[in-house]
This record gives C-alpha cells, sequence and structure tokens, in this order.
C-alpha cells in the first residue's frame, strides 16, 4: 500500500492525539507534520504520557511554521475560526477539518451561532458534510470535507433513515444527551475541574448549544423542509463518550415495527453503525475506544411517540474516527482501515 503523508494542525488538543493514536496503527498513513502554538517545540510524548516509547512523530511546531509542501492530507483540529483561516490558504493537499467551520452551509447562520464572521466563506459550498455513512459516495472527489461534531453524529445516525423514510414528524422532536468532559476539550476551564464534574452532572447550553443548527440543516434535507429540534447536553463524569435519547413523533400510520425496519436495512450492511437486538439499551461502555455507534428503538408511554437511542465514542466516530474513516473513503481504502479497535471494557 503506498502511504499518504499527514499533517496534523492541533495536535495538543484531545482530538488532536485521538487522531494521531489512531493514524499509528494505520497501514497507509505518515504522520510528516505536527502543529500546536501552546506546545510548539515539544515532542508527543512529553504532553501526551501514553504517547511514550513511540518513535517517528515529528516535533510540534507553531502552525505557521508547518512545512505543508509535501502533505498529502491535512487534518484540521483546530478550534473554530481558527481552522477556517489557516486551512483557506492549503490548495494542493486534500482537507479533512474536525472544526466547525465547513459544516454550516450558511454562512450567516454560523455568524449567529459561532460570534464571528466566517473566515471563508467562498470555500462553504465546496466542503463536503462527511456523515461517513451518507457521504461515502461523494468522498471520493472531494477536497474540502468538514466532519459533523460528536453531538450531531450520534442524532443524525439514529434519525436520518426515519427522516428520509417519512416515519417520522419534523414536529416535536427532542434530544436530550450525554457527554463526557473530554468533548469540551483540554482547556482550562474552572467548569470542567475535577471538583465541579465529579459525583454530578448538569446541563450547559441550555436551549442553544451550537451543534442545534448543524443537527438541524440535516435534518431539514432530510425532511425536504425547515425543521426545528429540542435539544438538551449534560456534561456527567466520564472522559468519553456520547449518549442520546431522541424522543419522536411517529408519522400517521409508522409502527415502532416499521421504524425497526427502516433502521435495520439502511444499516444492516454497514461496518461500523449497528442496530442492537430488541430490548438491548445502547450505552456508553459498548462503544468506548472504538468508531462503533450502536443504535435501538423504544416505545414511549406517550402515544404516538417512539425513542431511538445511540451511543459513540466522542474522540472517535464522534471526531477523530469518523475523519479517518472519512479518509479512507476519499481515498477508494476499506474505510474501517486503521479502526478495527475492539471497545474498551470495563
Amino acid at each position: 500500500m503506498e502511504r499518504v503523508r499527514a499533517v496534523v494542525v492541533g495536535a495538543s488538543g484531545y482530538t488532536g492525539a485521538d487522531l494521531v493514536r489512531l493514524a499509528l496503527s494505520h497501514p497507509g498513513l505518515e504522520i510528516v507534520g505536527l502543529a500546536a502554538n501552546q506546545k510548539a517545540g515539544q515532542a508527543m510524548n512529553e504532553i501526551w504520557p501514553h504517547f511514550m516509547g513511540v518513535g517517528g512523530l515529528p516535533r510540534l511546531s507553531r502552525v505557521e511554521e508547518l512545512d505543508l509542501a509535501h502533505a498529502d492530507i491535512v487534518f484540521g483540529c483546530l478550534p473554530h475560526g481558527a481552522s477556517a483561516q489557516m486551512l483557506a490558504g492549503i490548495s494542493h493537499a486534500r482537507i479533512i477539518d474536525l472544526s466547525a467551520d465547513f459544516r454550516l452551509k450558511d454562512a450567516d447562520v454560523y455568524a449567529e451561532w459561532y460570534g464571528v464572521v466566517h473566515p471563508a466563506p467562498e470555500l462553504l459550498d465546496e466542503a463536503l458534510y462527511g456523515l461517513s455513512e451518507y457521504a461515502r459516495e461523494h468522498l471520493p472527489g472531494a477536497r474540502l470535507v468538514a466532519c459533523p461534531g460528536c453531538y450531531p453524529t450520534a442524532a443524525l445516525l439514529a434519525l436520518l433513515p426515519l427522516a428520509e423514510a417519512g416515519l417520522i414528524l419534523p414536529e416535536g422532536i427532542s434530544i436530550n444527551a450525554l457527554s463526557g468532559v473530554s468533548g469540551a476539550g483540554r482547556g482550562l476551564k474552572e467548569s470542567n475541574l475535577f471538583c465541579e464534574v465529579a459525583e454530578g452532572a448538569a446541563p450547559y447550553a441550555v436551549g442553544r448549544h451550537r451543534h442545534m443548527p448543524e443537527i438541524e440543516q440535516e435534518l431539514g434535507r432530510a425532511f425536504g423542509r425547515a425543521v426545528r429540534v429540542g435539544f438538551t447536553p449534560h456534561l456527567v463524569p466520564m472522559n468519553r463518550g456520547e449518549l442520546v435519547t431522541a424522543s419522536v413523533a411517529l408519522a400517521p400510520g409508522a409502527s415502532l415495527a416499521d421504524l425497526r425496519a427502516a433502521l435495520d436495512e439502511r444499516y444492516s450492511t454497514e461496518p461500523c453503525v449497528h442496530l442492537l437486538a430488541p430490548g438491548v439499551a445502547p450505552a456508553t461502555r459498548m462503544v468506548r475506544g472504538s468508531n462503533l455507534c450502536l443504535l435501538n428503538l423504544f416505545e414511549d408511554r406517550l402515544p404516538g411517540r417512539a425513542l431511538v437511542i445511540s451511543a459513540i465514542d466522542n474522540l472517535v466516530k464522534g471526531s477523530a474516527g469518523q475523519a479517518i474513516q472519512n479518509m479512507n473513503l476519499m481515498l477508494g481504502w476499506p474505510e474501517t482501515l486503521g479502526l478495527e479497535q475492539v471497545p474498551l471494557f470495563p
């Protein structure tokens, strides 16, 4: 297999580090550049102890000092705004961006939710929304891929087949989500300190989380009309993992069996998305460290409604793993290459 040369921009964050971890076991990837301004000059094993004993990785450099001339793939793991500003100048390499900068197609919606003017609106039409299972046929020709957010990945994999089949109504979708603390990034924040997080759980960004317009954008495409959803995320005291429970209204004449049949038909041949046996609830411990998404359906006590539950690892299927899955599909490789890890349990 011919190896491609990859650069990871933002390698000092949780997403960047997990991307490097996965890349090390990928037979087709060679990491030729790593960047992180605050950690420039350091080796990965100096800031990430789990890389101790791993050789061959370049030292981290400042973003502006990166040598991109020989890169085939650039993974962008920078915060929103900074990512688009940096990646917009790259024309010779293919780009997989893990920030929010190219997910939303409307620059005005981006400005409303992220509080800044989009740095590269001219690239929004070109960017492919990279939910792997739905972007598969377009990925081989893509130059710029926007990896979905972690919450949208879990929510959309659960809901898109049902919306496309007309089995649920666009009105009254309510999503309750739980995430591990790594989803908030590695930056120092008082709300993420151990004493603030341990022994408790709390909602955050109530009524206005930045992933809401992303979920609405993609569900709107499936329904063929504008959609507004309820979405409430919660921070729970675990390192990684994400659990989404969506309450949906059934379309007239639809049954829970119809919903199950639609999910089974859509995902029966998918390597990374699996529908569990009836009655088995997805749990984060079932997917930890893997690129899997596990789904199931339950009848709601409220007449005419159902519960759709999904579990992913926010740093893998919700971020770094999906980025590598997208890269594999872009290059015509088996999409699970480098992603065959069995979930870590307990």
